[in-house]
């Protein structure tokens, strides 16, 4: 039962970490440099690790069900509450944006014809399913990460008699900063940290132990990553300074047709889940949390996205580098705070607790806070 429910629990971490931002990654990488790329990825991925293990000590030393908003109000009080309020919206708005562009570019990677057309096709099936709740395919989203995770397998197979060194040799400092943001957007998982510990401790009861928590956040943290790599590695290694931003057209020239399409067609899937389970759980934000018309809810949740994407925000990797560098970065800072006061005031005593030196809080602020301020000066 227990090991059960340690991959149950695992396997919601990568379901989460693995989704679209995982296609912009080779696209900065190709442009940065492979080693210059690992440096990040490897890097940043030590640190997305440290704030799943912050986030999910939080959690331990806190009794009851809480989500991001309420561990900020909890222990920063209502600025807290505010500011996470305040980012996971503007964070929600961005990764629909960035779904509804991919989206077009995958549809348009099957059918062919106008990825502006295709864009607009998604919106309005993807809209209707938000104002119908239609919550089926949404419950789909890990089922979806393991096809994509099947799909970046079938590529590498495919890709690895291809992969020539010279495209793996190329560093262009001009573009040292370019991955920051994507990599941080592909390797955070947090909000599946809470749902964790539900899964290995279902029961309401907060004394219940909860001993494969810190095991599971590092196995779900450690795989993405290791995949992240193998796909980097595959898709620069085969298509160079070609390599598109959702890094599946780029390989047309160099790998079989079908193989193409199946990533384009399980790519499209996760874009539909990632779209529907945060569509829905934004328009809920707003109908039962600050109590907006259930039709208003769904008109700002929808058509705000859809605005941007026509007035020309449509940078696949510019709005993701904005969101993972700035909004994201934000997010994390708010948490290192939260953390420190969880480790004073939290009223349980938690299975695992990090043993850190209070330098290493500062740095990793340190480091959040110039991500944040370089991409908000590099972005405008």
């Amino acid at each position: 039962m227990l090991n059960r429910k340690f991959f149950a629990a695992t396997a919601t971490l990568i379901g989460t970490i693995i989704g679209v931002g995982i296609f912009g990654v080779p696209y900065v990488v190709s442009k940065s440099g492979f080693l210059l790329g690992l440096f990040f990825l490897f890097g940043l991925g030590g640190i997305a690790l440290l704030f799943h293990l912050l986030y999910g000590e939080i959690v331990l030393r806190t009794p009851g069900k809480h989500r991001y908003v309420g561990y900020a109000e909890i222990y920063l009080g209502q600025w807290g509450k505010r500011l996470i309020a305040f980012t996971s919206i503007f964070i929600f708005y961005g990764a629909l944006l960035a779904y509804l562009i991919v989206g077009g570019k995958f549809l348009q990677t099957i059918f062919g014809n106008s990825e502006i057309f295709w864009s607009l096709i998604f919106f309005t099936i993807c809209s209707l399913a938000i104002l119908l709740g239609l919550q089926v395919v949404a419950k789909m989203e890990i089922l979806m990460s393991i096809f994509l995770i099947a799909v970046i397998v079938l590529i590498f197979i495919k890709g690895l008699p291809v992969i020539k060194l010279d495209n793996l040799s190329t560093l262009d400092w001009q573009y040292f900063f370019l991955p920051y943001g994507i990599i941080l957007w592909s390797l955070t998982g947090a909000s599946a940290i809470p749902e964790m510990k539900e899964i290995l401790v279902p029961s309401a009861n907060s004394n219940t132990k909860c001993h494969l928590l810190k095991k599971a956040i590092i196995w779900g943290t450690i795989l993405p990553l290791l995949l992240s790599g193998i796909f980097i590695l595959t898709i620069v290694g085969t298509t160079g300074d070609q390599t598109s931003p959702e890094a599946i057209q780029g390989l047309i020239k160099v790998l079989e047709n079908h193989t193409i399409i199946w990533g384009a067609v399980f790519g499209l899937l996760a874009v539909v889940t990632s779209f529907l389970v945060i569509g829905i759980s934004l328009k809920k934000t707003f109908w039962y949390d600050y109590r907006i018309n259930k039709y208003l809810s769904w008109a700002l949740t929808c058509f705000i996205p859809l605005i941007a994407y026509l007035c020309y925000l449509r940078d696949f990797i510019a709005v993701i580098g904005f969101l993972g560098a700035t909004l994201a970065g934000l997010q994390m800072i708010i948490f290192v705070l939260i953390y420190k006061k969880a480790k004073k005031m939290g009223r349980r005593e938690p299975e695992y607790s990090l043993k850190l030196h209070p330098s290493v809080y500062y740095i990793l602020i340190v480091i959040l806070a110039s991500g944040v301020i370089y991409q908000i000066i590099y972005s405008f």
